[in-house]
């Protein structure tokens, strides 16, 4: 493969999995917009509380699909097209037994779960209903993220970014039809959220049917040593989905005590805005991911540097272009999420966001990191920068931070915790090289 070429793939790749992933970041978006237009500040409040466990949902979907299809890409690379059939079995297998047990706590658990999330009285109904749904609905997220990774895998990113768009906008419709003219209430976004991976898998299903994918279910025996191969390539995207929920467990409890619900609601806007920027990133990391296992799989060295160097580059910029749109625009967006006018909120909010988001350059550098080491058969320095970002590091920064500087050392927590585990990523990639 020539470097313009390789230049090629890298735009193709990653233009088409930037724009599937803004579509899918949607899902979660249009909830509080129109949560907060149809039940202002408590629905606002509901919905955050809720969100980090769709956060864990997401990320084992994206855990089994894009651990199993970095070894789909790098067997068929290396010309095992035996094993192909072996690991996509195996990872259906580990999607049928996760989303069994998300669904069984979305039937028997999601009033217990959102008290522990911090639900109180006056946000408790709403809270339950919404995670209630999301539950049930883990099958199917689940399915439909294992068959975008591997479909992507398989050179079809076009298919995977119309599916995930699809699905996207079907939701943003939805949710207006489910909750104004049908007032359906908060379960009207949800069940809105959970039909969009119905859709998308709808996208899907000829490329299956129509047998052009390399990949097929077969009756096969599950060895330990294919699910630890596929987990441990797959825990890096797990932890970087999983990351954002538990910031957000975290940041809900130290701001409950700092501001109370009206504080969880302006923190629901700048989590759901950081969602979107980092499905930004991810779309990239998606993106180099194919390109990069197969390269690797091939001996392609300096091909693997390159795309590498283009992703960085990318993330430069975009951040530069993403923090100058927040700085610019705060109090506009947040007033967007604010349909009751509250001061309080409003304040929070625009103010929180210019901090927060001085870290989104460092988020971005740790993802491409991860998968970087992931894509070229390195686990274990991707799990080390996966487990800083989303465990060792936030969470003793926030609550440190809050305790130093109140309600602006929570926002504080999250730059500086990127940027100490970037640090770190730069000098295992540096030692590595």
């Amino acid at each position: 493969m020539k470097t313009n070429s390789c230049f090629r793939d890298f735009l193709k790749y990653s233009s088409l999995n930037i724009a599937g992933m803004l579509g899918l970041s949607c899902y979660i978006l249009a909830d509080t917009f129109f949560v907060s237009k149809a039940l202002g500040a408590n629905g606002l409040t509901a919905l955050n509380l809720a969100i980090p466990v769709y956060s864990f949902i997401h990320g084992s979907g994206l855990m089994i699909g894009m651990g199993g299809a970095t070894k789909f890409s790098i067997s068929r690379s290396q010309g095992k097209d035996e094993r192909v059939n072996q690991i996509f079995s195996t990872a259906v297998f580990l999607t049928a037994l996760l989303a069994g047990i998300f669904f069984l706590m979305g039937i028997f658990a999601a009033g217990p779960l959102i008290r522990l999330l911090g639900a109180d009285d006056t946000v408790y109904e709403m809270g339950k209903t919404y995670l209630r749904v999301l539950l049930l609905f883990a099958p199917l997220f689940m399915t439909n993220n294992l068959l975008l990774c591997f479909i992507r895998n398989d050179k079809a990113p076009q298919l995977s970014m119309l599916a995930m768009i699809t699905g996207s906008l079907s939701n943003v419709v939805l949710d207006y039809v489910f909750m104004f003219p049908l007032e359906m209430g908060i379960f009207g976004a949800a069940f809105a959220t959970g039909l969009a991976p119905v859709i998308s898998i709808f996208i899907l299903s000829p490329f299956l049917l129509k047998k052009k994918n390399h990949f097929h279910l077969q009756k096969c025996r599950i060895h330990l040593q294919e699910i630890f191969g596929i987990l441990s390539c797959g825990v890096p995207s797990l932890i970087t989905e999983v990351s954002s929920g538990i910031v957000i467990i975290v940041f809900n409890i130290i701001i409950l005590r700092l501001a109370g619900n009206i504080g969880v609601a302006a923190y629901g806007v700048i989590a759901n805005i950081s969602l979107v920027v980092i499905a930004v990133y991810t779309g990239i990391a998606q993106g180099i991911q194919p390109i990069l296992s197969s390269n690797y799989g091939a001996g392609n060295k300096k091909n693997i540097r390159s795309i590498f160097r283009y992703a960085v580059i990318t993330v430069l910029l975009l951040s530069a272009c993403i923090y100058l749109c927040i700085f610019l625009g705060a109090d506009p967006i947040a007033a967007v999420f604010n349909s009751e006018g509250n001061s309080t909120l409003q304040s929070i909010a625009a103010f929180g966001m210019k901090i927060y988001f001085t870290g989104c350059v460092f988020a971005g550098i740790n993802i491409i990191l991860s998968v970087y080491f992931t894509s070229t058969d390195r686990p274990k320095p991707a799990h080390l920068i996966s487990i800083l970002r989303g465990f060792l590091v936030i969470i003793p920064m926030a609550f440190f931070l809050s305790a130093v500087g109140g309600i602006t050392g929570v926002w504080a927590a999250f730059p500086a915790a990127e940027l100490l585990v970037c640090g770190v990523g730069i000098l295992l990639f540096l030692k590595k090289e």
